[in-house]
């Protein structure tokens, strides 16, 4: 056969191919030929077929039939042939294929060979596309060239090693031995990858991670990077004016792993970031890449507070600069710190604020967010007035979200009731057509309790709605404002601005005009006859003409209008003598929460103590709650809500803990500095609680049970009957651990049927001791007057071994003694 075309004329080829169909005939062509000749076993052209085998595997031809020759290239003993064979390997086996175990003893012959390139290859293979069997086989001549002098084959065994403990993670223990000395190398291609290493090491390992804190890494990775630091011009390292800053990253990494929850490595850090922190330059995106990870680090341990307000003016800094992404990875770091460090924020607002006109779209969008988590209560104000001149030139896209931090804000932070309204009507104004449908409900309670600006409200959304019907929540709340209030618009009692002078007709001509306006939705248009019909009791000059505008929608093709208008026909005629008592004027709408008196609550930097209702709802009426739909996801439709207690380090949102029993859901309660307290407990439980003896004798007789035990968490209920109230049983829960690490921010939830009551008072601790060396302990209070059996399913979540942990279960064997 005459010899195959090299390498450089089947690209040069394919280059001159003008279409796709002409580039797959050449290919075609071409493989027909390397087929014929891998049949005939050539050795001398094997090393140039496979080569142009892998180009036309990277033009995405298939080229899976030349694997078997790459084996055969790999066995060869020149280096040649076994520099194409690997990287063929590389490209076209991997872990899925059998025939990569074929290679496992060449790999070994390799590691071992005398020549160090050839012993690179093996290394770069096995790092690259070594199985986990492979690994298990060879991690032993990979931790002996660990231990070697050679440079070179250090920093390629160190890469091989990470592959390997990520395939097989128990083998991390052979590695140990030789990290010792990884850090003494001067090499920065070893300390590189030992760096890289060590890093593995610690994030898959947390005794690892305990152990290179007890050797005293820390103090091996300051003196390094300090030296980086200090060091001259290198010509062989420097990139930008900075010395070694792929280094100076991997290094800043391993101490943010090593300093997190302790104290005494952070301690040790602290002055080596403070230096970076303040040496590195900035005008290159090199230097400002450093202080990125410097700053990610100073926030992720438990640094000084001066050294977060550098980190925090860094990132001020970083909003200043002209690239998009600098100041987009600003603002995402700012929003994850503002919470901790919200002061320091804080002085950057001006900045901030600047950003919400910038272009770019993502910027927006970071600025919004953190501009609406830097509201609190000395600043919303100023704040609002930047945010309402955004959501009035923002995009389309960015309106519902601006809209519903507005909302929020406002209701958390307003100064007055009359400017809460006025900021919500200019949401309404500006808006209304992309404000979520909970708005409206929500500004109508808002309006109803404010009973003294009833008539300012219904006379600033009367002037709102002239004319305009293209914000159809506001017409909506104009409309039952004016239902409700349209005596007080006529009457013109307003004392907050000029009163205006409305007939009773005039008001009339509005609704009417928002029946028939093509641009009202038929929600709108309810809203509207409603009114008009609350106005026949308020009004006294224009009742036969709202009878005859009921009348008229009597027969309306739009069925939610037809109804009500047959409905209120039938008040004006057989119940006539009722109309005034059905249709007079909304009480003060109260929130209903199950949360105690007081509780304290951290609002973007301010911490107040917040006084919330508990009074009960109204009989015959159930408050609308979400919450109460979403928990038909737990299995059935008789599961009651029941919120717990948070931990000391949780938050103690209203209801939120109620939805948490759902899964991770993401609310928008501020984190709380200071530990929960103790919820009220309703009175149901306090009754028969609160005079000796609290537990009668039989309760003695209740045996204990397991309630869990998984994983090594143990949970038992023992169980105390109140002696003056039998109803009420209170289990004692018991959390033990079992395992060799302990478990952290451990929260023990609970829902029962709705035919019980039950309430989750604090508990003892949220981290379980390791070893059984001890027990979080909480009182659960149930209230039983049916004396029912009981039953009770239970979310539990925790942190254990660095993962996050969460496990439902149902508890149905409860003794007959603690429920009858």
């Amino acid at each position: 056969m005459p010899a195959p075309i090299r390498l450089r004329e089947l690209i040069r080829t394919i280059r001159t191919a003008r279409t796709q169909a002409e580039e797959r005939e050449m290919i075609q062509k071409e493989c027909a030929a390397i087929r014929s000749s891998f049949r005939e076993e050539d050795n001398t052209y094997r090393c140039r077929n496979v080569a142009k085998l892998l180009y036309m595997h990277m033009l995405g031809y298939p080229a899976h039939f030349g694997q078997l020759e790459c084996l055969k290239l790999i066995a060869s003993q020149k280096f040649t042939d076994k520099r194409i064979g690997y990287l063929g390997a590389m490209l076209l086996l991997d872990e899925r294929q059998d025939v990569h175990l074929l290679m496992t003893n060449c790999i070994k012959n390799d590691l071992n060979h005398s020549t160090q390139y050839v012993q690179g290859l093996a290394l770069c293979t096995l790092g690259c596309m070594g199985s986990s069997e492979m690994c298990r086989d060879l991690a032993g001549e990979v931790e002996k060239l660990l231990k070697t002098s050679n440079s070179y084959l250090r920093k390629k065994a160190a890469l091989c090693a990470v592959h390997v403990i990520r395939k097989v993670p128990e083998l991390m223990e052979m590695f140990l031995p030789a990290t010792k000395n990884l850090l003494n190398e001067k090499n920065h291609g070893v300390l590189h990858t030992s760096v890289v290493l060590l890093t593995e090491m610690c994030e898959r390992s947390p005794d690892m991670l305990a152990h290179f804190r007890k050797v005293s890494l820390v103090p091996q990775l300051v003196r390094i990077l300090k030296n980086l630091i200090m060091s001259g011009y290198s010509p062989e390292h420097d990139v930008s004016g900075i010395s070694d800053p792929f280094l100076q990253v991997r290094i800043l990494r391993l101490l943010r792993i090593l300093g997190r929850n302790d104290d005494d490595s952070s301690e040790a850090m602290n002055d080596i970031l403070a230096q970076v922190a303040t040496n590195t330059e900035t005008s290159k995106n090199v230097g400002n890449a450093i202080l990125y990870e410097t700053v990610l680090t100073i926030m992720d341990i438990k640094s000084e507070s001066g050294l977060r307000v550098l980190a925090i003016n860094i990132l001020g800094r970083f909003l200043l600069n002209n690239d998009k992404n600098i100041r987009y990875v600003a603002l995402t770091s700012l929003l994850k710190t503002v919470q901790t460090d919200h002061n320091a924020v804080q002085r950057h607002r001006s900045t901030i604020v600047d950003c919400l006109k910038d272009l770019d779209v993502s910027i927006k969008r970071r600025a919004m967010e953190l501009s609406f988590a830097l509201v609190n209560g000395n600043n919303v104000r100023g704040m609002m007035k930047e945010l309402l001149y955004f959501l009035d030139s923002c995009e389309p896209e960015f309106k519902a979200d601006c809209a519903s931090g507005i909302f929020l804000a406002a209701e958390k932070y307003a100064p007055s009731k009359r400017w809460h309204i006025d900021t919500i009507m200019r949401v309404l104004t500006t808006a209304g057509s992309y404000v979520r449908d909970d708005a409206v409900p929500n500004l109508i309670q808002l309006i109803t309790n404010s009973v003294e600006m009833h008539a300012y409200t219904v006379q600033r959304l009367y002037k709102a709605i002239l004319g305009d019907y293209s914000q159809q929540p506001l017409v909506q709340v104009a409309s039952w404002c004016i239902g409700e209030y349209g005596d007080l618009l006529v009457s013109g009692q307003c004392e907050e601005e000029e009163p205006i002078q409305v007939t009773e007709d005039e008001v009339l001509d509005i609704l009417e005009s928002i029946l028939i306006s093509n641009m009202s939705a038929s929600v709108t248009r309810g809203y509207a006859l409603t009114a008009i019909m609350k106005l026949s009791t308020r009004f006294t000059c224009t009742v036969n003409r709202i009878k005859k505008v009921v009348s008229i929608y009597g027969s309306s093709i739009d069925v939610e209008l037809q109804q009500r208008a047959v409905e209120y026909n039938a008040l004006f005629k057989k119940y006539d003598h009722m109309r005034p008592a059905l249709l007079e004027r909304m009480p003060v709408m109260e929130k209903v929460t199950t949360n105690g008196p007081a509780e304290i609550v951290q609002t973007n930097g301010e911490t107040e103590t917040a006084v919330l209702e508990t009074k009960p709802p109204p009989s015959g009426l159930q408050p609308a709650n979400q919450a109460n739909d979403l928990l038909d996801l737990l299995g059935g439709s008789d599961i009651t809500p029941v919120i717990p207690t948070a931990p000391t380090s949780k938050p103690a949102t209203a209801g939120g803990e109620l939805l948490d029993l759902l899964g991770d859901l993401n609310l928008t309660g501020s984190p709380v500095s200071a530990p929960a307290p103790q919820i009220a407990q309703p009175p149901f439980l306090l009754d028969g609680l609160t005079t000796q003896p609290l537990f009668n004798d039989i309760a003695a007789g209740i045996p204990s049970i397991t309630a869990y035990n998984k994983n090594g968490l143990k949970i038992d209920f023992t169980f105390e009957r109140s002696n003056t109230n039998p109803s009420v049983t209170v289990i004692t829960i018991q959390a033990s651990n079992s395992t060799e690490l302990e478990m952290t921010d451990f929260v023990f939830q609970a829902a029962v049927p709705k035919t019980f009551q039950l309430q989750l008072l604090s508990p003892s601790s949220s981290v379980i001791p390791a070893f059984n060396s001890g027990t979080i302990t909480q009182v659960i209070k149930v209230l039983n007057p049916q004396k029912q059996q009981l039953r009770m399913r239970i979310k539990l979540t925790y942190n254990h071994k660095g993962s996050a942990m969460q496990d439902l279960a149902e508890v149905n064997n409860f003794p007959p003694q603690s429920w009858q």
